[in-house]
């Protein structure tokens, strides 16, 4: 059956259509994203804004007719963190449902660990034994561990790269080089927030295979030495807990504006690379692991395993 996902995260709203049945690996037939930084929206009253919904809404309708255009069967909408802690989160949900026909759904926290896990599980296979899974998104940091396909531990805490952009290196948002002390002060944020996460989830077990997902490990990777995208999805990448270390020396004494001209960074997203990195930083050290896996899935096709595991069930 052809599926659409419909993911409207805290920095873009994105459509997938994966052509897959259960058992089957799904084959993406459509992709398409459009900037929106919805928690860019959200002001000081903690609602999203007028000019924040009326964006959303003009994306859930393009996307919408983007999967009728190419024929989707379904189309699972969700949306993370942004919407999800916004004051009038469930009211501008429910116009865009009665604007749009589109039902966006609310992921907590915990759900887009488990997601993501399943689909990192199912990508690495029974053989990868024990997982940690570290997932960067735009407002929130997901961990999980476990043996099987449901994590034993699920976690998410506020550390997303855009939001720790916002609250810490203003100067690197407009453009400019990110502020050495701010920096600093975000780097002991994250290691506090993260030290009982940490703590739980070596309390797990050791892990067999620490993997990460998101775009932002993956330009990480990329800045590091990693393989670029167009190599291939099965191609091996890695992080190692030195290069991670050169690339904040890098990302931290160079202008945003500079770094989104380098090849595998978005450009659009390059102001939020070096907050990223020191999380990424910060929740290596607190789970201990000297280097992580890269893996291509994540949320979105945790969202279409999860679904056509539903449809054999019923």
């Amino acid at each position: 059956m052809r599926l659409g996902v419909l993911d409207v995260g805290s920095n873009t709203v994105h459509l997938l259509v994966v052509d897959a049945h259960r058992g089957a690996h799904p084959t993406p037939m459509h992709d398409d994203g459009s900037l929106l930084r919805l928690s860019e929206h959200v002001g000081p009253d903690g609602k999203l804004s007028k000019a924040g919904e009326k964006a959303l809404l003009t994306a859930v309708q393009r996307a919408k007719q983007q999967a009728a255009d190419q024929r989707c069967e379904d189309l699972l909408a969700f949306v993370t963190s942004a919407l999800r802690e916004a004051d009038n989160g469930a009211a501008v949900l429910r116009r865009v449902r009665e604007q749009t026909g589109v039902d966006l759904q609310v992921l907590t926290g915990e759900d887009e660990a488990r997601l993501t896990f399943l689909a990192v599980r199912r990508w690495f296979g029974w053989s990868a034994g024990r997982l940690l899974v570290l997932d960067i998104g735009g407002g929130s940091l997901e961990l999980a561990s476990g043996l099987d396909e449901e994590p034993d531990v699920a976690l998410s805490l506020p550390l997303g790269a855009g939001r720790m952009t916002r609250h810490y290196l203003p100067r690197a948002e407009r453009g400019g080089r990110p502020d050495l002390a701010a920096l600093d002060k975000l780097r002991q944020h994250a290691e506090e927030m993260l030290a009982p996460a940490g703590a739980k989830l070596r309390a797990a077990g050791p892990p067999d295979c620490v993997v990460a997902t998101s775009k932002t490990f993956r330009t990480l990777a990329r800045l590091a030495g990693a393989a670029p995208y167009g190599a291939g999805l099965r191609v091996s990448r890695e992080l190692t807990a030195t290069g991670l270390a050169q690339v904040i020396g890098f990302v931290s004494r160079i202008e945003s504006a500079a770094l989104a001209e380098l090849q595998g960074v978005s450009a659009q997203r390059a102001h939020q690379v070096p907050a990223g990195a020191v999380v990424a930083q910060a929740a290596m050290r607190a789970v201990d692991v000297p280097f992580v896996r890269i893996c291509p899935w994540a949320l979105r096709e945790g969202v279409i395993l999860r679904r056509l595991d539903q449809l054999e069930g019923a």
